[in-house]
């Protein structure tokens, strides 16, 4: 419930007049105060009213105005500078650890509004607690907060790629490959991946491409999953294994101890696959950073010709959208990696037959192009103070067809719109950085349906 009265003053709907002391003297809000989510008076610097005399200093809310007491902050000094009690229940008169008295006003919330705040901030993780509202909020909502939040993650993104540049000093292939390394994880082994990178550079490599049987050793290596010899194994397995032995003894490897996540995994989304992908990748020579940048040369061109909307094509013979770009093209054959020798038919270094040679579908490359690509283009573009490629990528996203998950489908399901990747980036945002979070009130989908039930 304090929740609910944080959120009501916040955006000052109370929804009577006037406001009261308990002792009888008007009050008028100059400025609510900055919500404070540390410890601390709920609300900081807040500027008010009180019987025509000006106060400035923190305001503190309750459900009930002896919780002041309960919480113990008549004997807390950081609750000196408090210059208003707002409570729902006036029960007791409260008092600074000075003894001196504290203004005091009630504010109520409707039993809908209560209703309605309980059922944002109790979901469950696996739950949308607004789906039976979310489609009937304006359309304006829907347009605003999706497109803002595609962008809030796409410059996470950014941001993220921005640090990795700054801590490989400079090297924005290097960054790259730790951008795409992570990404192969897709989310459930993302961090191992990333590590195993970081662990492994770029430079280091580069140095050992030449035999692709040594860069799977030394990945395999390193992430800990060469098994150990059996006397039936395969010949590949025992090879590796000599390799890395051999490896490790002149560079002084040890492998590092990462926690891959194998449990209620599809077969095709196991790690093996993805560090095979990784290890050919860097064997036929890692250049991305180029052809991103032929992307954008590309993508003005195609700007100039026509509309955005006739720039992307549809495929019939695989039922995909292609952004009609010679260059992405390029980028797409970049992840589209065959794997070779033993690879090509096992998922796991075990006798689990039932793959193909083809490492990736095209779903998951456009997943790539979506995680790696356009956010490396981002990231390019804002270090090099480039605002006309920044704001060409929100159209760049639009190209690709909405990501299919289980994130998407539970806002689709709910009857909200999701046209392309940029819409389907925004609903991973929404529902990683505020439902998975409890951070209903927080979100403007939230925010408008608490508003609509504390005003009626």
């Amino acid at each position: 419930m304090e929740k609910l009265m944080q959120f009501v003053w916040q955006h000052r709907l109370w929804d009577y007049t006037p406001l009261v002391t308990s002792d009888g003297r008007q009050v008028r809000i100059l400025n609510p105060g900055t919500l404070n989510c540390d410890a601390g008076p709920d609300f900081f610097n807040a500027s008010i009213e009180i019987g025509g005399q000006r106060w400035a200093g923190n305001i503190e809310l309750h459900v009930k105005a002896s919780d002041w007491y309960r919480h113990g902050h008549d004997r807390d000094r950081a609750y000196d500078s408090v210059i208003l009690h707002v409570v729902m229940t006036d029960d007791a008169p409260v008092y600074r650890p000075d003894g001196n008295v504290i203004p005091q006003i009630t504010v109520r919330c409707s039993s809908a509004a209560a209703a309605r705040c309980n059922l944002l901030m109790s979901g469950a993780a696996s739950s949308l607690p607004c789906a039976s509202t979310i489609a009937t909020l304006p359309t304006l909502f829907h347009t605003e907060w999706i497109s803002a939040l595609a962008l809030q993650r796409l410059y996470n993104k950014s941001d993220r790629i921005l640090r990795l540049v700054e801590y490989t000093e400079g090297d924005w292939e290097a960054a790259a490959y730790i951008t795409l390394s992570r990404a192969l994880g897709f989310g459930l082994n993302a961090e191992p991946f990333e590590i195993l990178a970081k662990n492994l550079p770029l430079k280091f490599l580069n140095r050992h491409r030449d035999e692709l049987v040594t860069m799977e050793a030394l990945i395999f290596g390193q992430a800990g999953m060469i098994p150990s010899p059996t006397a039936d194994e395969d010949g590949y397995v025992t090879r590796l294994r000599q390799e890395y032995q051999f490896m490790a003894r002149k560079f002084s490897l040890t492998p590092i101890p990462l926690q891959w996540k194998l449990a209620r995994t599809r077969p095709q989304n196991f790690p093996y696959r993805r560090l095979a992908m990784l290890a050919q990748k860097i064997h036929q020579g890692f250049r991305l950073i180029g052809q991103l940048d032929d992307i954008i040369a590309d993508f003005y061109r195609a700007r100039s010709k026509a509309a955005m909307e006739s720039i992307c094509y549809y495929s019939h013979t695989d039922g995909i959208e292609y952004p009609d770009l010679p260059s992405l093209s390029a980028i797409r054959r970049e992840f589209d990696i065959r794997l070779t020798g033993f690879w090509t038919t096992r998922y796991t270094f075990a006798n689990t037959y039932g793959a193909s040679p083809r490492a990736l579908n095209e779903a998951t490359i456009d997943r790539l192009m979506i995680n790696v690509a356009i956010p490396l283009i981002l990231a390019r573009a804002t270090a090099r103070g480039d605002i006309d490629t920044v704001s060409l990528i929100p159209d760049l996203l639009r190209c690709f067809r909405a990501e299919d998950n289980k994130d998407v489908r539970l806002f689709t399901s709910a009857g909200v719109a999701c046209h392309d990747a940029f819409d389907s980036q925004a609903m991973i945002q929404l529902r990683r950085e505020y439902c998975e979070k409890n951070k209903c009130i927080y979100c403007r989908f939230g925010h408008r349906m608490l508003a609509v039930e504390i005003q009626k």
